[in-house]
């Protein structure tokens, strides 16, 4: 599911469980949100996803939001080195905020 951020802001008290900065090649960053609705892709007004230039930036856009904890993920290029067999890597994951209990 796509949401925007004026959509996103406009929820009756929203809760991010887990916000997702997926790096794209390090150049690039989208959020993936987790709640209570489920998985949603933070897009434009257009339905296109929504990328920023550094972590710190997309974390500054959502942070007068309630998110409990953020992961930076860094996705594996292993898996498309051209002549190996596909394999499944999982994706670096560093964790720069969580919220105690």
């Amino acid at each position: 599911m796509r949401i925007t951020l004026n959509q996103l802001r406009n929820l009756e008290q929203p809760v991010i469980e887990l916000l997702e900065i997926i790096s794209l090649e390090g150049q690039h960053y989208m959020a993936r949100l987790h709640g209570p609705d489920g998985l949603m892709l933070l897009s434009d007004d257009k339905g296109q996803t929504r990328l920023f230039r550094s972590a710190w930036q997309l974390q500054d856009t959502l942070s007068d939001l309630d998110v409990r904890e953020t992961q930076i993920v860094h996705p594996s290029a292993y898996h498309e080195m051209v002549g190996m067999e596909p394999t499944e890597f999982e994706p670096m994951r560093i964790q720069v905020q969580r919220q105690r209990s």
